[in-house]
């Protein structure tokens, strides 16, 4: 079958393998782009988290806070520039108090009336479309709230207070010293912008995506030529290590990696004078899975593939 230039880029968008590769694992594939990742990760030329760097958006994350809750929101823009500008800063921190006041999705946040402008955030980013002379876009919104206890932010890149390039929210749900769940939630947050976990406990990972992770390390154990019994406990060692990896109350603490965040958490409590649970936890990074135009690699690949 013919592959197209644009599917061995996104495979290399994705994979960061080179294009000939990624022209050779497509064909091995029929073109199923899921299937070709597994083929180069089987092959060793590829790892599922790899990223070429080639996605990107402009813009800020905005987060506000309030005594139980906590919204991030991701506004875009087609330039650094125009993330720099006051006049868009502003906009984005009135989106975000706007946010705190609904529900937390991009329709409810679209819809509220900024108290600075009086009219809704859409009329407002169209206003300052108007008068910036560039296109913006609230992208995505995300909100959390706890019963009893802090939703913890942090803001990673900061060119305003509650205004960067990586957001954090964490619920902490406790009883005890809400500034010091706070303080601990903070770390926690730092911890999320750092690593990037994939979900908050073993449970909460994509059954879908741990069974493809087994048929990988099944694969890639068997080329060793070990009997299956070996191949099992290899791979259960594996999964192991997979979720120390992407569960956050698995990794290892990035303020004292001698603990786990678990391990960590159950110290705290010693401060907070309380049990306390980490409930959720949402990260935003500026203009992930938003891809700039690249002619020239375009290019580059289509004469792959012609080749």
């Amino acid at each position: 079958m013919s592959i197209s230039a644009a599917l061995v880029k996104q495979l290399r968008d994705m994979t960061g393998a080179g294009m000939m590769d990624c022209k050779t694992a497509l064909s091995e594939t029929s073109g199923d782009l899921e299937a070709a990742v597994d083929w180069l990760r089987k092959k060793g030329i590829s790892k599922a988290d790899k990223k070429s760097g080639r996605t990107a958006a402009e813009g800020l994350i905005g987060i506000a806070s309030g005594t139980d809750s906590a919204v991030m929101v991701e506004v875009n823009s087609e330039t650094d520039f125009v993330a720099r500008n006051e006049a868009f800063q502003d906009l984005v921190h009135a989106i975000a108090d706007a946010a705190l006041a609904t529900a937390g999705s991009v329709d409810a946040v679209a819809a509220a009336t900024l108290s600075s402008t009086g009219k809704a955030v859409s009329d407002s980013i169209r206003d300052a479309i108007a008068t910036i002379g560039e296109n913006m876009e609230l992208r995505r919104v995300a909100k959390l709230s706890v019963g009893k206890g802090v939703v913890a932010t942090y803001v990673h890149g900061a060119v305003a207070d509650g205004l960067g390039k990586i957001g954090v929210l964490v619920g902490i749900e406790t009883k005890g010293d809400v500034e010091a769940a706070r303080k601990f939630g903070r770390q926690v947050a730092m911890h999320v912008a750092a690593t990037s976990p994939l979900a908050l406990t073993e449970a909460d990972v994509d059954p879908a995506l741990v069974e493809r992770e087994k048929a990988i390390f099944a694969d890639q154990a068997r080329q060793s030529g070990k009997p299956e019994n070996i191949i099992e406990k290899m791979v259960e060692g594996r999964l192991r290590k997979y979720f120390e990896e992407v569960v956050l109350l698995k990794q290892a603490f990035v303020i004292n990696p001698d603990l786990t965040v678990e391990s960590a958490l159950k110290e705290a409590e010693k401060e907070i004078g309380a049990p306390a649970k980490i409930t959720a936890f949402q990260r935003f990074a500026l203009g992930e899975g938003v891809e700039r135009e690249e002619a020239d690699f375009a290019a580059e690949v289509a004469a792959a593939v012609k080749s």
